[in-house]
């Protein structure tokens, strides 16, 4: 068995993928999800895939998203040629399949030009054994509704599983792989990390636990990006067409290679059923029941705002002046977190942020017509938008009218959405108390006190920086632990995600022990729903 592909077939295969790559536009790639698999990985995968059937015979494979065929040359590599009984590879891109079918006319592969989600599973006796796939990553927001509800039924239909609709075209291509895989046929997904920890990614976690037996599950290092063009922290996850048994245990294992990973650990089905966040393992233990009080406890938590167009909406103080736009259409919006050198924003006296970059947001409720009686300049600045088609944006075009903006008041306290846990800082997030009246934009997540905190700080005023230190002093772990990471070591907090992190020091801010105690008792319930 060699070592890596060299045959002069895999070479002319890597050369094909490369230019096909480059003679296509990187957009349209993106929002395809068509992201190579590299040579050495492919080859990875399928010799693991060769550890799983070292003793079995004959062999039939299927790749449900060809590419160019990356995949089924790692299998000409690792598995003798006696053992392959029968090779399908379906791409639904004529750009890739098309030269792909032309490079492998004689070496054993059946390539259709056409879509798997569309095709129909074949009988049972001519089932697959070996499911191989890089599926395509396209985001849900590129699959339009009624193709969503026409997968969603297919899916049902080939495993009884109902995807979730936020769900990726990976998680359909799993389900309705599950009707072409004969029993006891092995599956190795190539897929984004992401479903471990997201809610939409429940559906496909009860298809792994309940409908097929999951062996493994391998999380690549989130440094060491597999795709070079994707932001994407990768997995590949293994299991078999078998019913799970009670006791099973799942392999976890972390970093280096699928051969030799950093880390591992078994990890049972029922502890995965009560585990909501899987990325945990095999770094670390079973998630623990934590009775102190979470953030959500305290404060409601948004994102902030989605203009649906910052570099229309959100506009330099310069711009406003020297197109004269009247400056009661504005108000005042934090700049991104690389523009906030420190971590408190003061304010002037109109209460907009002192602060070197000065952005304010076009908000105004007018009508077109009361805009264009009232402020010339406006109307034209309107206008401008709608020639460019700002107005047809998707968030612009369900609002009314469409340059008012969703109700984002100034927040006392904000953290941000995005980070990285190699800074200088020491900390992926940072909470920035807010002493302005700006509002935020997307890229932070914005914390209002809850009443029983509200009337305290506005009793005491020094309780805003207590509460901020109190913010500042959580550590880094357990932020992390509730959140998700992307390729690159990218990490990112939903709303609901920093609700869910511990802080039971805010308690101690109230006015006394006694009143934090009833706090605790007679308010945690009402507060958390």
């Amino acid at each position: 068995m060699t070592m890596v592909p060299t045959s002069d077939l895999e070479e002319r295969r890597i050369v094909l993928q490369r230019d096909l790559d480059t003679a296509k536009d990187q957009s349209e790639r993106n929002r395809r999800g068509q992201f190579a698999t590299p040579s050495a990985l492919a080859v990875d995968i399928l010799r693991h895939a060769h550890t799983h059937h070292r003793d079995a015979g004959v062999v039939r494979f299927i790749d449900p998203a060809l590419g160019t065929g990356a995949f089924y040359s790692a299998l000409l590599n690792v598995f003798p040629k006696c053992r392959i009984g029968g090779a399908i590879g379906y791409e639904i891109d004529a750009h890739y399949g098309t030269p792909a079918a032309k490079l492998w006319e004689h070496m054993g592969l059946d390539v259709q030009l056409r879509d798997f989600t569309l095709a129909d599973p074949p009988p049972e006796r001519e089932k697959f054994d070996l499911v191989i796939c890089n599926p395509p990553y396209v985001r849900h927001h590129h699959i339009v509704s009624s193709e969503k509800q026409r997968l969603r039924g297919r899916v049902w239909k080939a495993c009884a599983v109902d995807i979730n609709g936020l769900a990726g075209l990976y998680c359909y291509f799993i389900g309705l792989s599950h009707a072409w895989m004969a029993e006891e046929g092995l599956a190795g997904w190539l897929i984004p990390s992401e479903f471990m920890d997201v809610n939409y990614g429940a559906s496909l976690k009860s298809y792994l636990l309940n409908r097929v037996t999951l062996l493994h599950i391998h999380r690549f290092d989130p440094t060491d990006v597999q795709f070079g063009d994707a932001l994407v922290s990768s997995a590949v996850v293994w299991f078999r067409k078998r019913s799970p048994s009670a006791d099973h245990a799942v392999r976890f294992t972390y970093g280096g290679s699928l051969a030799q990973p950093t880390v591992e650990r078994l990890v049972t089905v029922e502890t995965l059923r009560r585990e909501p966040k899987w990325t945990r393992y095999p770094l670390k233990d079973e998630s623990k029941v934590v009775n102190a009080p979470v953030l959500s406890d305290f404060f409601t938590i948004k994102r902030g705002l989605a203009t649906g167009d910052n570099r229309y909406f959100i506009l330099p103080v310069e711009v406003i002046e020297r197109r004269r736009l009247p400056t009661a259409a504005f108000r005042p919006i934090l700049p991104s977190p690389r523009y906030l050198p420190d971590d408190e924003v003061m304010a002037n006296h109109d209460g907009h942020p002192l602060l070197d970059r000065r952005l304010f947001l076009l908000d105004c409720r007018l009508n077109e017509q009361r805009v264009r009686e009232m402020s010339p300049t406006l109307w034209a600045y309107l206008e401008d938008g709608k020639a460019h088609g700002v107005h047809e944006r998707y968030i612009c075009r369900h609002r009314k009218p469409w340059y008012a903006q969703e109700d984002r008041p100034p927040a006392p306290f904000v953290c941000t959405y995005l980070g990285r846990s190699d800074t200088k800082r020491g900390r992926p997030f940072r909470f920035i108390l807010n002493n302005s009246l700006a509002t935020a934009a997307n890229v932070y997540l914005m914390l209002y006190p809850k009443p029983v905190l509200a009337r305290a700080m506005q009793k005491d005023s020094s309780l805003k920086r207590q509460v901020w230190r109190f913010l500042n002093d959580i550590h880094p772990e357990s932020i992390l632990d509730e959140g998700r990471v992307y390729g690159g070591g990218l990490h990112k907090l939903e709303p609901k995600e920093l609700g869910n992190v511990p802080v039971p020091g805010i308690a101690e801010v109230l006015p006394d022990e006694e009143r934090a105690k009833r706090f605790l008792q007679a308010h945690l319930f009402e507060m958390r729903t």
